[in-house]
């Protein structure tokens, strides 16, 4: 039975027993016994009392009162009858914590502040002792119950918390009452500050850092300037007290500039005075040989070597001492373990947000509770949540950068300071006037980092800002060489910017290794490079670099290795954008070979990116002069723009035809026929496409380019569609070379394309044969791709299993309306309706078909209107307009004949089954005389009378 819980301000109770490890080891008998005994006490006296057990780990139980009087009562007989109980061989205590708060209720289960609060009260204690918290003993106060009474134990610092606490011991006859000091920080020897701000996230890295700590006796926490490396060392150490008997000592090296002075500070922290005559370092050895203490060493990046060599001094000398070291990069030591910290974790950049998931995200929850500090009214909410998400996102998680921006909500939204995060470096400035001068600002932050690099490693990180979305090491030494960088030597000064933390390493899912910045890092070293007057020639060494590697990977991307090179391609997209972008300003002739060779990959999904970017390069003057790479990128353009519905593709090609003839370039030439006739083909104008594809095909035979003739080949075989089995030749030879070529995408191409032709053919088990086999490739190679979705849901759809068919269609759609408009998308939706009618929802189906007539009249398709009208007279067949159906299905076969464009036999098998259910519904000369005024009908007739004739 699911309890109800009480919600709201309640009071926790926590206990559980002192030492029940030992007793176990010792008594196992006897605790199994005694344990069941002291669960029936504890159960009893809560649950008469009010309260709910929600919780129980081993011994320890967690329970809840929505009384604090109750939870009072239950405690006070509780412990008297467990400590007035005879437990034999086994010495059972138990302590307990009690605190009133309102905590996050979820499943059934309680989060939140006051869950840690009462769970670190209670762990102060020794068994048999009562500890209450400020909040409810000022709620119980006025009403004890006569004999109790509340000692004063002061106010103390609990491990985890900021806050301290005024705890209080419950007294009360029947208990005990003396007990040892409290466990909480101020019992063990520490300097340990008290943090003034609540410690958000970092679990995994708390136990990971408390892992290692256990195997390892030098731990040096790195990362870059801002992620909390002194927090996280901070908040360690709170949980650490009792494990250190000579104590935590908190030791900042961040103001110190001489390193002789490192021991002298650690004397002073250590409470030691130097004595006349005796070094530092031997005073603080011959202390620290014989206690068992944890030293923070904190910020040691700008005295790394000396930090290293004292840290190793003390290791070898005192064997019993443990160091905790926070710095940019490791200090290089035998027996260090260094582990990296990085940013919060963030909001993937464009996902979509709501109040429930972006607060999943430390980096989001931190921002969230610095903002309430200083706008008590501030929360997320659905109209801010996305700003939010992003201010997270582009301060790439970094705690100092994200508690600077969320300040500013004093003054701004956080939709307005998402805005001018682009200029982050004057937005993020009043930290904390107590803080270090390099925590006030973020430009300070990173200032400090690199004032401490050597010229040759600032020199690199100036010119790595041109990347965008990372880099490899091969992009690095080309783009990175330059003045201040010894014989080209990029590996060095690029290995030490990583160990400082201000370059980060990802290995993508091929293991390739690729280096980034984080975005903040990026904007600076780019203002740097801006003012050493470099940032020209370094752009320019990108642009060049990625023009190449474009070129590469036109040549080996229809090989065995394509998809390792459309995957470089896909990896480096943020990369080829900036170096487009740099072209339109600096060097536009670059610019369009740029384009135009990445061509090829502007189908995968960029459609209309891949138009704006040609378009603008087009359109700047330099781009006039009439060579390869205008007419190349035109021709890229006319596709593109047919794809698209977007006027002037015939012109595009021509213009390009016409520049390749004039340089009397023959690839060039063969390239544009085909391009050419695969338009006017699918402007449905089928006999003037013939004779261009045709030339095209003569002369890449001639000239053996086995990707130019399979090109060709492709668009025959769609384009002949008066004769099947010359189309399957075509395509049996395209495969064929496909498999010379040894290209796995372009072989998983040539078995889609026989699968669609066999399916037109109305050949579903030789479609499906087809369609399995390059599905099967498309698996081994790890990739997707959407083009066969569509396929397997026609195929579904014929084979009668339209639950399958709606869902490959839906998602085929979902795909293609994020690219952009389409032809194959316009044909999908058709599909659907169809499905739609099997299924019986009319109203879907019609709103489909209309969706897909309207852009395909719009974009001037001829056949997908013919198609679609098609839909809707079968439509209206389900919707017993006879009439209506037959003169549509003769417009559509009067134009079909114009175009000379037969259906389909898969298509034709429909007509004929909706022509048959007509004919029984309407006499001869009903049924001749609609279908004489159907073929006399003009388009937007046709198009009325299929809106007249059916309805929603």
């Amino acid at each position: 039975m699911t309890l109800t819980l009480p919600s709201g301000t309640v009071t926790f109770l926590f206990t559980d027993i002192e030492g029940s490890t030992q007793l176990w080891e010792q008594h196992p008998d006897a605790m199994k016994l005694a344990l069941a005994r002291h669960d029936v006490i504890l159960r009893q006296m809560i649950e008469t009392n009010g309260g709910q057990v929600f919780k129980t780990m081993g011994d320890a139980f967690c329970a809840v009162f929505a009384s604090p009087p109750d939870a009072l009562s239950a405690t006070l007989e509780a412990q008297r009858v467990l400590q007035a109980e005879d437990w034999g061989e086994v010495n059972i205590r138990v302590r307990m914590g009690l605190h009133t708060g309102a905590a996050e209720m979820r499943d059934n289960d309680y989060f939140g502040p006051p869950l840690n609060r009462v769970a670190r009260l209670m762990a102060a204690g020794h068994g048999g002792q009562v500890l209450l918290s400020t909040a409810l003993a000022e709620l119980v106060r006025s009403d004890l119950p006569e004999g109790v009474e509340m000692r004063d134990m002061g106010e103390r610092s609990l491990k985890d918390l900021i806050r301290p606490e005024h705890i209080y011991q419950l007294m009360a006859s029947g208990l005990q009452t003396d007990f040892p000091p409290l466990k909480t920080l101020e019992a063990f020897g520490n300097n340990l500050p008290v943090q003034l701000t609540s410690f958000i996230g970092r679990e995994k890295e708390i136990a990971a850092v408390k892992s290692l700590m256990a195997e390892h006796r030098l731990i040096t926490l790195t990362g870059s300037g801002g992620t909390g490396k002194t927090r996280l060392s901070l908040q360690i150490a709170a949980t650490l007290p009792d494990s250190f008997s000579g104590g935590i000592w908190f030791v900042e090296l961040a103001p110190l500039s001489d390193p002789a002075l490192i021991p002298q500070t650690v004397l002073t922290v250590l409470g030691l005075r130097e004595e006349s005559g005796q070094p530092a370092i031997e005073m603080l050895t011959h202390y620290l040989q014989s206690k068992k203490i944890l030293l923070i060493l904190d910020n040691c990046e700008h005295l790394i070597e000396a930090a290293a060599q004292f840290a190793e001094m003390l290791l070898q000398t005192c064997t019993t001492l443990q160091l905790l070291v926070s710095s940019r990069e490791a200090l290089g030591i035998s027996g260090e373990k260094a582990y990296h910290l990085r940013s919060l974790s963030i909001p993937k950049a464009g996902a979509p947000q709501t109040v429930e998931t972006v607060t999943q995200f430390e980096a989001v929850r931190l921002f969230l509770d610095r903002a309430q500090a200083v706008s008590a009214g501030f929360t997320v909410s659905s109209a801010n949540a996305a700003a939010i998400a992003q201010i997270c996102t582009r301060l790439d998680g970094i705690p100092l950068a994200i508690e600077l921006a969320a300040a500013r909500v004093k003054m701004l939204k956080p939709e307005q300071i998402a805005e001018r995060l682009d200029d982050r470096f004057r937005l993020l400035t009043g930290g904390s006037r107590t803080a270090l001068p390099r925590q006030q600002t973020l430009r300070a932050m990173i200032d400090w980092s690199y004032d401490l690099l050597p010229e040759a490693e600032r020199a690199l990180l100036r010119r790595l800002s041109v990347f965008a979305g990372g880099w490899t090491l091969e992009a690095a030494e080309t783009v990175g060489q330059g003045p201040g960088i010894d014989d080209y030597d990029v590996l060095s000064p690029l290995a030490q910017l990583v160990n400082k933390s201000l370059v980060v390493v990802d290995a993508d899912e091929n293991d390739e290794t690729r280096y980034r910045l984080l975005e903040t890092v990026r904007q600076y070293a780019r203002e740097k490079l801006s003012e050493t007057g470099e940032g020209m020639v370094v752009r320019d060494a990108h642009l060049q670099y990625f023009l190449g590697l474009a070129e590469r990977a036109e040549l080996a991307v229809f090989g065995p290795d394509d998809v390792e090179w459309l995957r470089h391609l896909e990896v480096d997209l943020d990369n080829i954008r900036t170096a487009l972008d740099w072209s339109l300003k600096q060097d536009v002739q670059v610019g369009l070979r740029l384009a135009g060779t990445f061509g090829n990959y502007w189908y995968n999904g960029l459609l209309i990116e891949g138009i704006n970017w040609l378009s603008r390069l087009l359109h700047q003057p330099a781009a006039s002069v009439r060579n390869a790479a205008r007419a190349r990128v035109l021709i890229t353009l006319a596709e593109l723009s047919q794809l698209e519905f977007s006027e002037g593709a015939r012109q595009f090609a021509e213009e390009g035809l016409a520049i390749y003839r004039a340089l009397d370039d023959q690839n060039g030439i063969a390239f544009a026929l085909r391009a050419l006739g695969h338009i006017i083909w699918l402007q449905d104008r089928y006999d003037a496409a013939y004779p261009l594809l045709f030339e095209s095909l003569a002369i890449y035979r001639m000239l053996n380019n086995k990707l130019g003739i399979i090109n060709v080949l492709s668009s025959l075989g769609l384009a002949d569609v008066s004769d099947a089995t010359r189309a399957r030749g075509y395509l049996e030879e395209k495969l064929a070379l496909c498999r010379e070529l040894e290209s796995p995408l372009m072989i998983a191409d040539g078995l889609f394309s026989l699968s669609k032709l066999a399916y037109t053919s109305g050949d579903y088990g030789a479609s499906r044969s087809w369609l399995t086999e390059g599905l099967e490739i498309h698996r081994h190679l790890g990739i997707s791709n959407n083009r066969p979705i569509a396929l397997l849901g026609q195929l579904a759809w014929r084979e009668g299993d339209y639950e399958s068919a709606r869902v490959y269609l839906e998602e085929f759609i979902s795909i293609l309306r994020n690219a952009g408009k389409s032809h194959d998308m316009y044909f999908a939706l058709t599909h659907l309706g169809y499905v739609m009618l099997r299924q019986g929802d009319q109203m879907r189906a019609r709103s489909l078909f209309l969706e897909a007539q309207k852009n395909f009249k719009d974009g001037g398709r001829k056949i997908g209107v013919v198609y679609t009208l098609e839909g809707l007279a079968s439509l209206a067949v389900f919707q017993n307009q006879p009439e209506s159906a037959s003169k549509l299905f003769a417009w559509a076969d009067a134009i079909r004949e114009i175009i000379r464009d037969t259906r389909f036999p898969c298509e034709q098998a429909d007509v004929d089954r909706d022509l048959a259910t007509i004919h029984i519904q309407l006499d001869d000369a009903t049924f001749a005389e609609a279908q004489a005024i159907g073929r006399a009908m003009s388009m937007d007739e046709a198009i009325a009378l299929a809106l007249e004739s059916t309805h929603d």
